[in-house]
């Protein structure tokens, strides 16, 4: 009986906000495990609610739902592929506003964080953020988990995945021309980033 009282008690949450412990519950819609800690986390803003197992099932934990509160958007989940503006960029970090996952857009805003030892997969200790990335870059990159502050950490440490569209400081929509520099077309000059490999 309690427990289906508790499915009726619906408590608004936001993403990254702990919803429970695995050992306790299963992960349902709109929430995920950290598999760092076992700890179960909402994935996006809505109403917390536990569904009791069926009275034959193996497994007796309740899972844990959470429910959009209103007509949302797409949501990043660990394994997605976004597209995120780079906001600022800083000595080991750089975050950015996640604009698009897997090729569907969000309506509630999304914090990512690329981490320096994020950016590429060689020479991790060698990465200098500033020349990877600049503000207003435009990047595709992989959603890891959900980090602290509830933005998500992203990587770039895959050849396709990196800066896809950047403007140069004289205005003009850069062209990729290796790697790791793309060329202005109206001034010529090259600028450092971390490339996105072009899809042919």
């Amino acid at each position: 009986m309690t427990m289906a009282m508790e499915a009726e008690i619906q408590e608004l949450v936001t993403p990254g906000q702990v919803l429970g412990k695995a050992s306790q519950l299963k992960a349902g819609k709109g929430a995920y495990v950290s598999t760092e800690n076992g700890t179960i986390y909402a994935s996006l803003t809505g109403f917390r609610s536990l569904i009791p197992p069926p009275s034959d099932s193996v497994d007796q934990r309740s899972t844990v739902e959470v429910t959009g509160h209103k007509a949302h958007g797409a949501v990043p989940q660990p394994g997605s592929i976004v597209f995120a503006r780079v906001t600022k960029v800083m000595a080991r970090t750089a975050s950015a506003d996640i604009v698009c996952v897997d090729s569907k857009s969000v309506r509630e805003k999304f914090t990512g964080i690329i981490r320096q030892q994020d950016v590429r997969a060689t020479e991790i200790d060698k990465v200098d953020m500033h020349l990877s990335f600049r503000p207003g870059d435009i990047i595709r990159a992989l959603v890891l988990s959900l980090g602290d502050a509830r933005a998500y950490y992203l990587s770039t440490a895959k050849n396709e995945l990196g800066v896809v569209s950047a403007e140069s400081a004289a205005g003009g929509t850069m062209v990729p021309i290796s790697w790791t520099e793309m060329q202005c077309p109206l001034t010529g000059q090259v600028e450092p980033r971390k490339v996105a490999k072009v899809e042919a």
